[in-house]
């Protein structure tokens, strides 16, 4: 990526077509009768969200691997219950409704033809893709993601915010770290600690046991960070419930590893990608027939309009 000032966005590509397609009816449909709900959905997504907050550059980040084994090797229940079928020389297959698999191809070849950077990496989750283009960016970044995990990277600073969807993308919920103190009492790199104390059952990651997330914001207020967390389990004088203590001394293989899986890795290596927002297609004919094939209509020709206006 090109060291440039502009504003970025970085978007979340899966958790976005994923709202899209619990979001809008499976009655939209192709010509031939095939659901193109998830594909019509992201484009409106896309173009509202172009159109709301003018971004100079715009990536689409991929999940190449939606769970690394990498992440598996540390804590082997990571993502565990969302397996649909096990590959031993691949990626395992993540369990996705029927009728929106297909519309995942279409997705990338329509982002592809408009000229919208699309990125994932071998090995990683779209998450870490998401971490190395905002370590690198040098002017403020926009990720939109309906995924938690990223509010650990949001650094007023640096004017990096997180974008959270609560009704399609025309309801955004602006994450800076004003709002992560008021909602968890952390900041952006306190709120990695927060999850790994908290656990998240939708990833997996059991945390430590009877530590919510208020008694996780609490410790996090009253030792700094995990790190001193720790450090206090073993000073007697430290002010921690005997139950606490015990819970965190019990769970010290679980906290040595579980900051590596929770962290997002900003350490990814991105290919050179052209970030600019298209202001045309890159290949017209490809998009014309995608648009006919697909009945993609007037979700598409609007997005078209908004990315040369």
């Amino acid at each position: 990526m090109r060291s440039v000032t502009g504003r970025l966005m970085l978007l979340d590509t899966a958790s976005l077509y994923f709202r899209a397609y619990f979001g809008v009816p499976e009655s939209v449909k192709a010509p031939d009768g095939t659901p193109v709900n998830a594909v019509r959905g992201l484009l409106e997504f896309i173009d509202r969200l172009v159109k709301d907050h003018r971004p100079d550059m715009l990536v689409a980040c991929m999940d190449a691997d939606w769970r690394p084994q990498w992440r598996v090797d540390l804590i082997p229940s990571y993502k565990a219950h969302r397996v649909a079928e096990e590959h031993e020389s691949g990626p395992d297959e993540e369990e996705v409704p029927d009728t929106l698999s297909p519309q995942v191809p279409v997705i990338e070849a329509v982002l592809d033809a408009l000229g919208i950077a699309r990125v994932g990496v071998a090995g990683y989750e779209a998450d870490d893709v998401i971490g190395t283009f905002t370590a690198r960016a040098t002017g403020p970044v926009d990720i939109v993601t309906g995924d938690r995990d990223l509010y650990q990277l949001v650094d007023d600073e640096r004017g990096v915010r997180v974008l959270y969807p609560l009704k399609g993308v025309g309801t955004l919920q602006l994450t800076d770290e004003a709002w992560l103190r008021e909602k968890y009492g952390v900041d952006g790199r306190g709120y990695a600690d927060l999850a790994t104390l908290r656990g998240d059952p939708s990833d997996g990651l059991p945390g430590v046991p009877g530590i919510g997330e208020k008694t996780a914001a609490k410790l996090l207020a009253e030792f700094g960070d995990l790190a001193g967390i720790m450090a206090a389990v073993d000073d007697p004088k430290a002010k921690l419930t005997p139950s606490q203590r015990k819970r965190l001394d019990e769970s010290r293989p679980y906290v040595a590893v579980a900051p590596k899986v929770v962290l997002v890795a900003g350490d990814v290596p991105l290919p050179q990608v052209e970030t600019a927002v298209p202001r045309t297609p890159r290949d017209p004919a490809a998009l014309e027939k995608l648009a006919d094939r697909w009945g993609l209509g007037g979700s598409l020709q609007r997005l078209m309009a908004t990315l040369g206006a």
